[in-house]
């Protein structure tokens, strides 16, 4: 076997294969390539199969900035050629109590990506149980120890999961599953709570505190997946990263869910120490409260409470509450000189977008790109906690000025400074909306900033009756704004 695959074989039902080895990559670009089995290469009349052929040499290049799941349902629309820049603040879900007990960035999102983009395979494929795998969730209704049993079986070997994994295979995932076990026992006294866990963001963190590099770990897990994906964590650290959003009238939240989605707890009697004072030892313990907020679903957003007032700025914070200013993912930086189209996705402005542009570096790197022909925003269909009483010029104007204020440096001594302030269109150059959409778009407010509005249909979302973009509509829309300015 000169290469790694995970496709369908008829020969082999995966559980038994010496030769299969999932570190077997190419290493000469003339080798063949795995590719799906032929029968998951046919669409279905009318339906998109979310298969994204192989990127060609003319094909358009994409940066995606967004958060874990705003941008899921639209991925195929940017086929190969895309890197997706995604945020590591993320303290919902199971990433709340993996931060909560072992510290490290957050990688809820970048699992969430990782997963969405495993390539399709055969039910009875190899590939599609370890996707089964990585993407289960323990379920959120259980008791601690119904979903802690429910662990020590995967854990163990012993769930009905690893059905269809090869051995190998097996033994690699486990054992990093067996390490994130470890560390959690190294931990005892901070009563980790397995509700609601999610196995793929046990092994991507696990993988991450092994190699002491979240770029390894998603490496490995896209090798594990024989995934193409090229996903880039806004920031490249082995700390926790931490948001904080201050309001009109002073407030400040911090946290993502404080900011987003708040859950409230009913009061739990814990025998851990967490009260005492963290050791300045050990960066990754701090001493900044890290709240429960396991319980939290994403189908919970659509209803919210509203802030106080509106949020003016968002910035990091240090593990003792201090403000800081960390660099970008140098990669981060590069792509936007390297692709085509930039596209800020639908989803959270201010947790999951913002978090991406108020670094230093990153406003330069866009405004002076000779590479991105466009630059698009792709607008919500409604608002959200965040955003609450937001018309479309409000987003536009919320990421021109997070960029020009993370861009101007900070002056010493009374000296003057001579910062460039960009304006609006060096950072979006067209916005994209859905018809329908419960967001006012004042077409002429926009166009007078320089920016340009582009209509679509998207279907209804069965749940909320809202149009939502799906990969078609955006692919169309994106196919229209290039059209455009070639013939401009």
């Amino acid at each position: 076997m000169s290469y790694f695959t995970l496709a369908p074989n008829p020969h082999n039902s995966g559980a038994d294969s010496p030769g299969s080895s999932v570190f077997d990559l190419p290493t000469q670009s003339g080798q063949p390539q795995a590719t799906p089995d032929s029968r998951q290469s046919r669409a279905v009349a009318g339906q998109s199969t979310g298969i994204v052929e192989p990127a060609t040499e003319n094909e358009i290049s994409f940066v995606v900035i967004s958060g874990g799941t705003g941008c899921n349902s639209i991925c195929s629309a940017f086929g190969h050629a895309a890197c997706y820049i995604l945020p590591v603040s993320d303290d919902g879900g199971s990433s709340s109590e993996i931060i909560r007990v072992l510290g490290g960035p957050s990688i809820g999102d970048i699992r969430s990506r990782l997963v969405r983009l495993i390539p399709p395979a055969d039910a009875s494929s190899p590939l599609e149980a370890i996707r089964t795998l990585l993407a289960y969730r323990l379920p959120a209704s259980a008791t601690e120890r119904e979903a802690r049993d429910e662990w020590r079986d995967i854990v163990e070997g012993r769930s009905k999961l690893w059905a269809g994994i090869p051995n190998d295979r097996k033994e690699m995932l486990r054992g990093f599953l067996v390490y994130f076990e470890s560390e959690i026992l190294k931990r005892a006294h901070k009563n980790f709570s397995f509700v609601n866990g999610s196995i793929g963001n046990y092994f991507l963190s696990a993988a991450q505190a092994f190699f002491r590099s979240l770029p390894s770990a998603i490496f490995l897990f896209s090798s594990i997946t024989n995934s193409q994906a090229n996903i880039l964590p806004v920031i490249v650290t082995n700390h926790t990263v931490t948001i904080a959003a201050e309001l009109e009238n002073g407030e400040r939240l911090v946290g993502q869910c404080e900011i987003s989605h708040p859950v409230r707890q009913a009061p739990r009697i814990d025998v851990s120490t967490e009260s005492e004072p963290g050791s300045p030892i050990d960066p990754l313990d701090g001493t900044l409260p890290r709240s429960r907020n396991v319980m939290f679903q994403s189908e919970g957003k659509h209803q919210y409470e509203p802030l106080g007032a509106r949020i003016t700025r968002l910035f990091y914070i240090n593990a003792y509450g201090n403000e800081i200013h960390p660099s970008p993912n140098p990669d981060y930086l590069t792509s936007l000189s390297r692709h085509d189209v930039l596209v800020y996705s639908c989803g959270s402005l201010w947790t999951s977008i913002i978090p991406c542009l108020a670094l230093k570096g990153v406003a330069n790197a866009i405004a002076r790109s000779r590479s991105l022909k466009a630059k698009v925003l792709l607008l919500n269909s409604a608002n959200d906690r965040e955003t609450d009483g937001y018309t479309a010029v409000d987003y536009i104007r919320t990421i021109a000025r997070t960029l020009n204020d993370g861009h101007h440096a900070q002056t010493y001594g009374g000296l003057s400074k001579a910062d460039t302030t960009y304006p609006v269109s060096a950072f979006i150059t067209h916005l994209v909306y859905l018809k329908g959409t419960t967001v006012e778009v004042h077409v002429p407010s926009i166009t007078a900033l320089g920016v340009r509005c582009v209509e679509v249909e998207g279907p209804l979302d069965q749940r909320t009756q809202r149009p939502q973009f799906d990969a078609p509509s955006v692919a169309h829309a994106i196919r229209d704004i290039l059209d455009s300015m070639r013939e401009d």
